[in-house]
């Protein structure tokens, strides 16, 4: 059966709402996160439905409770930014072997589902509220903060899981996949411009106005490897250990110049889950409560095809200002921040626009920022979690070491004392973010 999506009201999309009511009212506490893969082997135990099992049933077990404690579900439907199966395309063999089937031919597989996850999960047994988070997990991390806030749910799941399919990531799908396109996607998508164009255009930009430059970019990407790389559950700590030199960035090939194939995060197939539940509750929980102190939306109109400078700046800029407004702290309160990566070159819009370790600058001091000491050891950690580019496609690794970060368990953790972090994604115009605090606000 299809359930609702977030309904609009929730968003803190504007500026002047002043405190999030629901500010100290939730906390995240379990964490689950399943193995990780370069592509699906099409084997059932493999997919992405059965990773994002592995990822409830760890959260679960991490949290300390017991299944039947779960009332609420969020889940990002979405499972990819890359190539789907058509929506009617049937399991492979032996599937109905290994899991029941939903209504959808692709749950499970290209796409999460609730009902599909309550089939399959029968402990699960006394969720009553269910909700889709659609297109980011940073949507669904918001929904639940919400839903818990509101007494909607007690002790609610947040879930996504990523599939990556065989084929050339972002060719053939969308408009460009179609006979005919139509919308902005005809002017933009059919071309064959790789999916970081847009963001090496701005970026571009960018560096004009400021009198910067690419290699700049070298200390942050290559402190993104390694931050990932002290990720027991990340893909390259899994499956590519190898450490990349600041050479091996400002000599590698050009995907859209100027953004290298560093700048470009690798799609891989992983889930994750996280326990939020209230702060009463959470007294039983195993882990250490992290509160939510607000949330923030930015949704805003475009001019043209493709973003400018100015649209991502006052879009990140905006973002801050409703960060800190519901949340009752400033800049100089974050201990770190961890912020969208996906594509390198669009980082610094979400750090300049949080004003972090900013001195009293506003714009055009993010990549001198990064050629000074940003490692976890350094006063201005900068995506201690590794981020996307550190770890590979989720969009939510920020989100899970945050959390972990102000748990103190990090594998990544931070050298000095960590109480507020913020993390959101996905990009600098269209971007949820969360503050978190290791305390209860006063």
């Amino acid at each position: 059966m299809p359930h609702p999506g977030v309904p609009h009201s929730w968003f803190r999309d504007r500026e002047g709402m002043g405190l999030w009511e629901g500010r100290g009212k939730v906390v995240a506490t379990g964490i689950g996160t399943s193995p990780t893969a370069r592509r699906w082997d099409e084997k059932p135990e493999t997919s992405m439905g059965a990773m994002t099992i592995i990822a409830i049933r760890k959260a679960i077990v991490d949290a300390g409770i017991s299944p039947d404690e779960i009332d609420g579900l969020v889940l990002t439907p979405e499972s990819t930014t890359g190539v789907s199966n058509d929506p009617n395309t049937p399991p492979p063999p032996g599937w109905e072997q290994h899991f029941k089937m939903a209504s959808f031919p692709q749950a499970g597989i290209t796409r999460g589902d609730i009902d599909w996850i309550l089939l399959n999960m029968p402990e699960l047994k006394n969720v009553k509220f269910m909700m889709n988070g659609n297109i980011c997990m940073s949507v669904s991390f918001v929904a639940a903060a919400e839903a818990v806030a509101q007494g909607l749910t007690q002790t609610c799941l947040v879930v996504r899981g990523w599939h990556n399919l065989a084929g050339r990531y972002y060719v053939g799908v969308g408009p460009s996949a179609l006979k005919t396109a139509s919308g902005r996607g005809k002017y933009a998508s059919i071309w064959g411009m790789p999916a970081c164009g847009t963001t090496a255009m701005v970026f571009e930009e960018y560096c004009r106005k400021y009198g910067k430059s690419h290699d700049q970019m070298a200390n942050f990407v290559v402190t993104q490897r390694r931050n990932g790389l002290m990720n027991p559950d990340g893909y390259y700590s899994q499956h590519r250990p190898e450490m990349i030199t600041v050479e091996d960035y400002l000599t590698a090939r050009w995907i859209a110049k100027p953004a290298n194939i560093y700048d470009n995060d690798l799609p891989i197939m992983a889930a994750l889950a996280v326990v939020f539940t209230t702060p009463e509750r959470a007294r039983n929980h195993k882990q250490r409560p992290v509160y939510i102190l607000s949330h923030g939306q930015t949704r805003p109109d475009s001019p043209g095809v493709t973003p400018t400078l100015e649209q991502w700046e006052q879009s990140t800029d905006r973002m801050g200002r409703i960060l800190y407004e519901g949340a009752g702290v400033g800049p100089d309160d974050l201990a770190f921040e961890n912020m969208y990566d996906g594509f390198t070159l669009f980082h610094q819009f979400h750090l300049e626009g949080l004003r972090f370790a900013a001195r009293g600058e506003k714009r055009g001091y993010a990549l001198d920022l990064y050629e000074t000491d940003i490692g976890i050891e350094g006063p201005n950690p900068v995506s201690p979690s590794g981020g996307n580019n550190g770890n590979g496609r989720t969009r939510w690794w920020n989100h899970r070491d945050s959390i972990l970060q102000l748990q103190g368990r990090s594998p990544s953790q931070i050298k000095k004392k960590a109480e507020i972090g913020v993390s959101g994604a996905p990009m600098p115009d269209a971007c949820d973010a969360l503050i978190w605090s290791a305390t209860p606000p006063d």
